[in-house]
C-alpha cells in the first residue's frame, strides 16, 4: 500500500517512512482494516437485497464516506474510526433488515420444514452460496422438465420459505459447509451455480459443470449471463443422472417470525424454570483445526435449554441428534448468516418482555469467525451495546492486541477456550 503524505510503501505495522509523521500507526490501520472488512460484509448484503427491490438511500451514503474514511489518508484518530466501524454495525442492521423484508415478500411465509438430504433418481442441479433469488429464477427456468434442484451449503435456509416449499423440482439439499466442495462437488454428478462468495477455485474434476452468475467467477469459468440459466438446464439433460441416495431429513425454517410468534410461550417457560439458557451457535466457518470446539461446545449443552443457529457455522452442529424440549427440537435453525438479524430481533423482544437489556438474558453467543459478513454482524452486535460474545477459535489476524484490548474492556469480548465444556459451565453459572 501506499502513503500519499510520506509518499512511500507502507505495510500493516504502519507507513515503513515515518510513522510519527504520517499518523498511519498500526492501530490506526487495524481500526481502518476492522471497518473495511465490515463494509464488504455489508455490501454483500446491500448487493442481495438491492437484487429484490430493497435498498436505502443512507446506507449507500455511509458506504461512501466509511470507503473514504478507511481508504484514504483522511482519518488517524483511533477514536473517530471505532465511531465509524460501530456506524458500519448501525448500518449493517438494516441492511439485514432489508434483506428479511425482500426474502419474505419474494418468496412467502417461513415455517418449519423437514428437507430431504441426498439425491434422487434423475438429472440433477446442484446451486450453493447466498443468492436465493438465482435459485428462485432457476426454478422456474426448470418448471415442467423432470431436472430435479438441489440445494448446497448456505442455500438449505430457501426451504423455509412457502413458495419454495411448493415448487415441484426443488427435491432436497445435497452436501455441507462450503469447504467441502471440492469433495462434494467431485461427487454430484450434475451442473453446479455458484451464486455468491464462498466458492473455491474448481479443479479439473468438475470445472466444466461449474457455472457462476452476477458478480461471482472464476478463472477459466462459465459465467451466464443475468438470469439465463438455460447452459445450465442444457448441462443437466447432457450429463449422468442422478442416483436415488437419500442420507436422512433434517429441520429447517426457525425465521425470527416464527420464533416470535411463540415469544409468549417461551417467556413464560423460562419464568417457569423450564427453558435453563439460550445460546446461538454459529456464524462463518473455517477449515482450519479448532473448530471442532464449537461442535463440543454445543453437545455440552444441557437438555432444557435451546440451541439458535445460523451462518454455515450450522454445519459444525447440525450432525448431532440433540433431542426436544418442550416440543421443539432443541436445535432451531434460523437460517443464513444474513438471518442473524433474526436471532437480534428474538433476543430484543425476550429482553423487552423481561423489561431488561439482552445482556441480563440467559443468553450466550458463541460465534465462529472467518468472512467479511462475520465481521458486519460483529459490529453490529458491539452497535447494540451486547456483551460476552465468545469469538473463535483465533482472535482476528488484522486486529492488533491493543485494539482487541479495548473492545475487551468496553464489550467483556472474549476468546474461544481450549475446554468447551467448562465454558458452557460458566456461561450457565453467570
Amino acid at each position: 500500500m501506499y502513503c500519499n503524505q510520506c509518499e512511500q510503501t507502507y505495510h500493516q505495522t504502519g507507513c515503513v517512512n515515518n510513522p510519527g509523521i504520517c499518523g498511519k500507526t498500526e492501530d490506526v490501520q487495524s481500526l481502518q482494516e476492522l471497518l473495511l472488512y465490515g463494509l464488504k460484509g455489508m455490501a454483500a448484503y446491500a448487493h442481495h437485497a438491492r437484487r429484490l427491490g430493497q435498498s436505502d438511500v443512507v446506507v449507500s451514503e455511509f458506504i461512501e464516506e466509511a470507503l473514504f474514511a478507511s481508504m484514504t489518508n483522511v482519518n488517524f484518530d483511533e477514536e473517530t474510526l471505532l465511531g465509524y466501524c460501530l456506524k458500519c454495525g448501525e448500518m449493517n442492521l438494516r441492511v439485514m433488515q432489508l434483506l428479511d423484508a425482500g426474502h419474505l415478500e419474494h418468496f412467502g411465509e417461513a415455517q418449519p420444514y423437514q428437507v430431504k438430504e441426498g439425491t434422487q433418481a434423475g438429472p440433477g442441479i446442484l446451486v450453493t452460496g447466498h443468492d436465493l433469488l438465482d435459485l428462485w429464477h432457476l426454478l422456474q427456468q426448470v418448471e415442467g422438465t423432470e431436472i430435479k434442484v438441489y440445494t448446497h451449503g448456505e442455500m438449505l435456509p430457501a426451504h423455509m420459505y412457502i413458495r419454495f416449499q411448493q415448487h415441484p423440482n426443488l427435491a432436497g439439499h445435497y452436501g455441507g459447509a462450503w469447504q467441502d466442495q471440492k469433495k462434494e462437488f467431485a461427487a454430484f454428478p450434475g451442473p453446479i451455480v455458484g451464486t455468491t462468495n464462498c466458492v473455491l477455485i474448481p479443479p479439473d474434476n468438475y470445472k466444466a459443470r461449474l457455472f457462476t452468475t452476477n458478480a461471482v467467477a472464476v478463472p477459466h469459468g462459465q459465467h451466464l449471463a443475468p438470469g439465463d440459466f438455460a447452459p445450465v438446464i442444457a448441462a443437466a439433460l447432457q450429463c449422468p443422472p442422478c442416483v436415488e441416495q437419500i442420507t436422512g431429513e433434517s429441520q429447517v425454517g426457525f425465521h425470527r417470525t416464527v420464533l416470535l410468534k411463540q415469544a409468549g410461550t417461551i417467556v413464560n417457560a423460562v419464568k417457569a424454570g423450564q427453558i435453563s439458557h439460550f445460546f446461538v451457535i454459529g456464524g462463518c466457518d473455517g477449515a482450519e483445526k479448532g473448530r471442532n470446539y464449537f461442535s463440543d461446545y454445543a453437545q455440552a449443552t444441557p437438555p432444557d435449554s435451546f440451541i439458535l443457529t445460523l451462518g454455515c457455522g450450522k454445519f459444525r452442529i447440525r450432525d448431532y441428534d440433540y433431542g426436544t424440549h418442550l416440543g421443539l427440537p432443541r436445535l432451531l435453525d434460523m437460517g443464513q448468516c444474513n438471518d442473524a438479524y433474526g436471532a437480534i430481533m428474538v433476543a430484543v423482544a425476550l429482553a423487552e418482555a423481561f423489561k431488561c437489556s439482552v445482556n441480563e438474558l440467559p443468553l450466550t453467543l458463541v460465534i465462529s469467525w472467518f468472512e467479511q459478513k462475520a465481521v458486519a454482524v460483529l459490529l453490529t452486535l458491539l452497535y447494540l451495546g451486547v456483551k460476552g460474545i465468545t469469538l473463535g477459535p483465533n482472535p482476528p489476524a488484522f486486529i492488533t492486541p491493543n485494539i482487541f484490548k479495548q473492545l475487551q474492556a468496553t464489550y467483556d469480548l472474549k476468546l474461544s477456550g481450549s475446554d468447551a465444556q467448562a465454558d458452557v459451565h460458566q456461561a450457565l453459572a453467570a
